[in-house]
């Protein structure tokens, strides 16, 4: 994998830690569903009126969107408005790597190296220290729903491989273009209304922030940056780069919300670091067999 390449894997991963706060913010600010249908909203408009449809099956593009934009985000959304914190969040959400993997070899057949595994499970062993300081007072369903989140980016991560070389951005503002109405439904029908009402009459600048970032620069900028990365090169070895979201999670938490880091989490990410290097850089003495 280039260096430059690393480089902007790892600028991904620091915006989508930083995310974790914003969708905080964003919540309180809004509702779960309504936060997420705003987003993906101002994703959608006005580019789709600029930017072709993908060259894939409509199909494709629509299960994408739905996995990526309604699934993942709907669930990490409730999640985080039934009491997951946002910290916690971007570590258990990490268990995508592990259904990236195993929908990847399912699907497509791809072998991760053992290099990767191990990486992997040393990576893991970083986020389980993270989780013993973050878990306590913490019930089943917000860690059930961030799983659900996880699987669900899994599937989009291996849906882009299955798109091929496409256009990224157009496949994520025309996936995003079947998740708007469902998640504006659910608000609807979940949360009423008013609080898009209470919005649409009175909207301030620090709303507006909130969701420009979330939309343009975690949404389309991330995840085509993403899914360039994931055209380019096995989904085994893109998909480690989200092990250090925890860690770029906990600094934002720790500088914008004020949360704690304790030393054991520190170790944590280290050994998070640790994992991702020995992922990317391990390489066998002798070439692969093909």
């Amino acid at each position: 994998m280039p260096f430059r390449h690393i480089l902007l894997a790892l600028l991904v991963v620091a915006i989508w830690g930083f995310n974790f706060v914003i969708i905080k913010l964003s919540i309180d600010e809004f509702s779960p569903f309504l936060a997420a249908a705003l987003r993906f909203l101002l994703a959608v408009v006005p580019l789709m009126f600029f930017i072709k449809p993908p060259k894939v099956h409509w199909l494709l593009t629509a299960v994408f969107g739905l996995s990526f934009a309604f699934a993942l985000y709907g669930f990490l959304n409730m999640a985080l408005e039934i009491g997951m914190p946002a910290g916690l969040a971007s570590v258990v959400l990490q268990f995508q790597v592990f259904f990236t993997f195993l929908i990847a070899f399912i699907v497509l057949g791809e072998r991760p190296r053992r290099a990767q595994i191990i990486g992997a499970a040393i990576a893991f062993d970083g986020i389980a220290f993270i989780a013993l300081e973050r878990f306590e007072g913490i019930s089943l369903w917000p860690f059930v729903l961030t799983l659900l989140a996880a699987a669900f980016w899994g599937l989009a991560n291996v849906l882009t491989k299955v798109a091929g070389k496409v256009d990224p951005v157009s496949l994520i503002v025309w996936g995003s273009v079947w998740s708007v109405p469902p998640l504006f439904a659910l608000s609807y029908f979940v949360e009423g209304p008013q609080v898009l009402l209470d919005f649409v009459l009175a909207p301030t600048l620090y709303q507006m922030g909130l969701l420009a970032f979330l939309s343009y620069v975690a949404t389309l900028f991330g995840m085509a940056a993403w899914t360039w990365l994931l055209t380019k090169h096995p989904a085994s070895t893109v998909a480690p780069f989200t092990l250090l979201v925890p860690i770029t999670g906990l600094v934002s938490g720790w500088l914008v919300l004020g949360e704690t880091v304790s030393e054991l989490e520190i170790a944590g990410g280290a050994l998070v670091v640790f994992g991702l290097w020995f992922s990317v850089y391990r390489r066998k003495k002798k070439p692969e067999k093909k």
